[in-house]
Protein backbone atom coordinates (compact mmCIF):
# COMPACT_ATOMS: atom_id res chain seq x y z
CA UNK A 1 0.00 0.00 0.00
CA UNK A 2 1.43 3.45 -1.18
CA UNK A 3 1.84 5.72 2.29
CA UNK A 4 1.44 9.50 1.33
CA UNK A 5 2.23 11.61 4.59
CA UNK A 6 1.14 15.02 4.38
CA UNK A 7 2.20 17.62 7.65
CA UNK A 8 0.22 20.96 7.65
CA UNK A 9 1.18 24.20 9.24
CA UNK A 10 4.23 22.63 10.76
CA UNK A 11 7.29 20.44 9.51
CA UNK A 12 6.90 16.37 10.92
CA UNK A 13 10.39 15.07 13.02
CA UNK A 14 11.52 12.30 11.48
CA UNK A 15 10.87 10.49 14.38
CA UNK A 16 6.72 10.99 13.90
CA UNK A 17 6.89 9.89 10.44
CA UNK A 18 8.69 6.97 11.23
CA UNK A 19 6.22 6.46 13.99
CA UNK A 20 2.86 6.90 11.40
CA UNK A 21 4.89 4.55 8.94
CA UNK A 22 5.31 1.74 11.59
CA UNK A 23 1.58 2.45 12.43
CA UNK A 24 0.33 2.36 8.77
CA UNK A 25 2.24 -1.13 7.87
CA UNK A 26 0.67 -3.19 10.91
CA UNK A 27 -3.15 -1.44 9.51
CA UNK A 28 -1.77 -2.55 6.03
CA UNK A 29 -2.13 -6.38 7.16
CA UNK A 30 -5.81 -5.78 8.28
CA UNK A 31 -6.84 -3.61 4.89
CA UNK A 32 -4.86 -5.93 2.65
CA UNK A 33 -7.26 -4.14 -0.46
CA UNK A 34 -6.31 -1.32 0.34
CA UNK A 35 -5.12 0.53 -2.64
CA UNK A 36 -3.53 3.92 -1.03
CA UNK A 37 -3.24 5.82 2.11
CA UNK A 38 -3.04 9.55 3.13
CA UNK A 39 -2.41 10.46 6.34
CA UNK A 40 -2.56 14.38 7.33
CA UNK A 41 -1.49 16.05 10.43
CA UNK A 42 -2.04 19.35 11.14
CA UNK A 43 -2.07 21.73 13.82
CA UNK A 44 -5.30 23.43 15.44
CA UNK A 45 -5.95 26.36 17.41
CA UNK A 46 -8.27 24.75 19.57
CA UNK A 47 -5.98 23.98 23.23
CA UNK A 48 -8.80 22.17 24.99
CA UNK A 49 -9.45 19.31 23.05
CA UNK A 50 -6.27 18.75 21.53
CA UNK A 51 -4.71 20.95 18.90
CA UNK A 52 -3.03 17.90 16.86
CA UNK A 53 -5.16 16.46 14.35
CA UNK A 54 -4.77 13.58 11.99
CA UNK A 55 -7.07 12.67 9.12
CA UNK A 56 -6.35 9.48 7.61
CA UNK A 57 -7.95 8.45 4.19
CA UNK A 58 -8.13 4.96 3.13
CA UNK A 59 -8.65 4.00 -0.82
CA UNK A 60 -10.60 1.02 -0.97
CA UNK A 61 -11.98 -0.98 -3.89
CA UNK A 62 -15.03 0.98 -4.41
CA UNK A 63 -15.32 3.17 -1.19
CA UNK A 64 -12.66 5.50 0.90
CA UNK A 65 -12.74 4.90 4.41
CA UNK A 66 -11.81 7.79 6.37
CA UNK A 67 -11.21 8.88 10.30
CA UNK A 68 -10.22 11.78 11.98
CA UNK A 69 -8.97 12.13 15.57
CA UNK A 70 -8.03 15.11 17.74
CA UNK A 71 -5.42 14.63 20.33
CA UNK A 72 -2.68 16.48 22.31
CA UNK A 73 -0.16 14.12 20.89
CA UNK A 74 0.40 13.59 17.08
CA UNK A 75 1.21 9.75 18.48
CA UNK A 76 -1.95 9.43 20.19
CA UNK A 77 -4.36 11.12 17.51
CA UNK A 78 -2.79 8.23 14.68
CA UNK A 79 -3.53 5.63 17.12
CA UNK A 80 -7.14 6.15 17.73
CA UNK A 81 -7.79 6.93 13.84
CA UNK A 82 -6.09 3.63 13.09
CA UNK A 83 -8.67 2.23 15.37
CA UNK A 84 -11.22 3.94 13.96
CA UNK A 85 -10.43 2.61 10.98
CA UNK A 86 -10.14 -1.10 12.10
CA UNK A 87 -13.81 -0.45 12.96
CA UNK A 88 -14.60 0.70 9.77
CA UNK A 89 -12.57 -1.95 8.15
CA UNK A 90 -14.35 -4.35 9.98
CA UNK A 91 -17.64 -3.38 8.35
CA UNK A 92 -16.22 -2.82 5.10
CA UNK A 93 -15.25 -6.81 4.82
CA UNK A 94 -18.76 -7.45 6.49
CA UNK A 95 -20.38 -5.64 4.25
CA UNK A 96 -17.70 -6.80 0.88
CA UNK A 97 -18.62 -10.83 2.36
CA UNK A 98 -22.36 -10.83 1.86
Amino acid sequence: MNVEIQSVKFDADKKLVEFVEKKMAKLDKFAEKAVAAKVIMKLDKDHEKGNKVVTISLAMPGEELVAEDRCKTFEEAVDQAIDALKRQLDKYKEKAAK
